[in-house]
């Protein structure tokens, strides 16, 4: 294992680069404390939902735009411009060099622009289809807002005489597209970490096609790719909150706790209900690898974080590490009394599941019903509900709204665990419509009418992390 860090900072946080700069990349470090550490920068807060689409609200950026044949896609790409250089002015008092940095995104986006021009002319002809080349465009575009970032971080840190080295992994104009890890490797061989300081762009142009594999969790794949490869000694992720026991926004900032410690398998536990802790691919890699993976709170430099490391580790304390969940679901109950003693079943269900590339996030059963929980927003799913309601024409097939709370941590097995969540959730007043547990026993789930959601939440925090 090596002697460096790998590092990744999120985009709200790089939005506020003067607090990146001096709580995270120097702080009181001095000569060599400043090095032995790769960064991985993500785009500024916003630019990736101008470039592409609104990640919460659809609103379409330039890429949907362009998609769409809506003319208005060149505006879009101007405002981006405006946008990157308007981050950019934000950020002389902190030693960019404006001209060379608004030169920069120049290069960038007329290079986009006139790209996108000639693909537009060449697909008039007929045998070129411009739905074929979508997915390179969704990559070219969103690779932009990486660079962006990367090459400022970089120009203000050379010009405070520090050794820093801009990484470019967005392949700008490179003809050659190699496998991921060859090019990781090829662009990181002969670097000097103990004398340079990396800033890594968070997108990596690869033969895989790292946007259509992974989508806008990508900077997080490409940080848990440098770590595994260069051999890194810890990961660490630095947000613009604590890993906490609960949402501060929901259970009141004075009521919630860092973690501190949790393990891999509690990391999985958050990521399968949308928690941004770590993206589920990136951390299944560094496990593999035995590299532990640290939340810090970029506001907060001095505090440890919460460290995730092997599943060998279990919290010394009975305790729950996080109240969380996740609203927006639906609950699928499908009642069929000849599904009784009947081999298979669930396996025809599922099939269905499969067609719609539809995923779960709980599931109940007994004699005669099976349930399955799944978010509202999936693709095709009207189209999913008509076929399920065919192929399974005897059954009596409801769509419920609900959501999901849950107790997670890495030691919760012990007596009367159920019952102490139970009497929280009841004492608030709120029905248990259905409760899912494995044996292990690291993630218990209650499932509750959405409205409910809040509510749920304060209640099993209060009664299993405030109270304890």
């Amino acid at each position: 294992m090596g002697i460096h860090t790998v590092e990744k900072i999120g985009g709200t946080s790089m939005t506020e680069f003067g607090t990146v700069l001096a709580n995270i990349i120097l702080g009181d470090r001095k000569c060599s404390e400043l090095y032995n550490r790769i960064f991985v920068v993500s785009a500024y807060g916003g630019i990736t939902n101008l470039l592409l689409e609104n990640k919460k609200t659809g609103e379409p950026g330039v890429f949907l735009k362009f998609k769409k044949n809506d003319p208005k896609w060149k505006q879009a790409l101007n405002d981006v411009s405006d946008k990157m250089k308007e981050i950019n002015t934000g950020f002389e008092n902190l030693g960019l060099d404006i001209a060379i940095a608004n030169t920069y995104i120049d290069e960038r986006i007329e290079g986009v622009r006139n790209c996108l021009l000639n693909l537009r002319q060449l697909c008039s002809y007929g045998h070129f289809q411009l739905q074929e080349y979508m997915p390179v465009i969704r990559e070219m575009l969103s690779a932009i807002g990486e660079a962006h970032s990367a090459f400022n971080t970089t120009n203000i840190l050379k010009n405070r005489n520090v050794n820093a080295v801009f990484i470019d992994l967005s392949g700008w104009k490179e003809e050659q597209n190699l496998p991921f890890d060859e090019k990781i490797r090829s662009e990181f061989e002969g670097l000097d970490v103990i004398a340079t300081l990396p800033i890594v762009t968070g997108y990596t142009k690869c033969e895989e096609g790292i946007m259509s594999t992974y989508d806008r969790g990508y900077t997080e794949i490409t940080f848990s790719k440098i770590a595994t490869i260069s051999k890194a000694k810890e990961g660490i992720i630095h947000k613009e909150f604590h890993l906490s026991t609960g949402d501060p926004q929901i259970v009141g900032a004075d009521n919630v706790k860092v973690i501190g410690r949790t393990n891999f398998d509690v990391a999985d536990q958050l990521a399968d209900l949308g928690m941004e802790a770590i993206h589920p691919k990136a951390s299944k890699s560094m496990e593999r690898n035995h590299i532990p993976i640290r939340i810090k709170n970029a506001f907060e430099p001095d505090h440890a974080g919460t460290l995730i490391s092997s599943n060998n580790y279990k919290s010394t304390d009975l305790r729950v590490e996080m109240v969380t969940g996740c609203k927006n679901l639906v609950g699928i109950e499908i009642c069929d009394p000849d599904m009784v003693g009947q081999s298979g079943y669930d396996y025809d269900v599922l099939a269905v599941f499969k067609k719609y590339n539809i995923s779960y996030i709980a599931k109940n059963t007994n004699a005669n019903t099976i349930t399955h929980y799944i978010r509202k927003n999936v693709k095709d799913y009207s189209e999913f509900l008509i076929e399920l309601r065919q192929t399974f024409s005897s059954a009596d097939i409801r769509v419920l709204d609900v959501a999901i709370v849950c107790a997670i941590g890495s030691n919760m097995k012990f007596p009367g665990f159920l019952a102490k969540a139970a009497n929280a959730l009841s004492y608030a007043e709120i029905n248990i419509l259905a409760l899912d547990q494995c044996m292990r026993q690291v993630n218990m789930q209650f499932i509750v009418d959405e409205k409910d959601f809040e509510n749920a939440i304060r209640a099993l925090h209060k009664g299993l992390v405030e109270n304890v």
